[in-house]
């Protein structure tokens, strides 16, 4: 299935992710192919103004793919395992 629009949700909860660097980026970056660097993801998240916000809002929602607060899937699962 090809989608030609796409249609943003916005609410006062995610206002945050209209500061995002990776908003002005593109999401290349921070969904790589599967055994991609994500190291410029990395270097983007380490100078956003709102990492930990959108690290918070990954935690929070297990969102399970992509760089999230500077974060990787793997590095996330980690981190959830830990603060157990």
């Amino acid at each position: 299935m090809h989608i030609d629009t796409i249609t943003t949700v916005t609410s006062p909860e995610l206002d945050w992710q209209q500061e995002a660097l990776c908003a002005q980026t593109g999401a290349d970056f921070f969904f790589p192919e599967p055994g991609s660097s994500v190291r410029e993801a990395k270097r983007i998240c380490g100078l956003c103004p709102i990492r930990s916000a959108c690290l918070e809002y990954a935690l929070d929602n297990d969102e399970r793919f992509g760089v999230w607060g500077g974060l990787s899937e793997k590095e996330r699962l980690a981190l959830r395992r830990t603060s157990r």
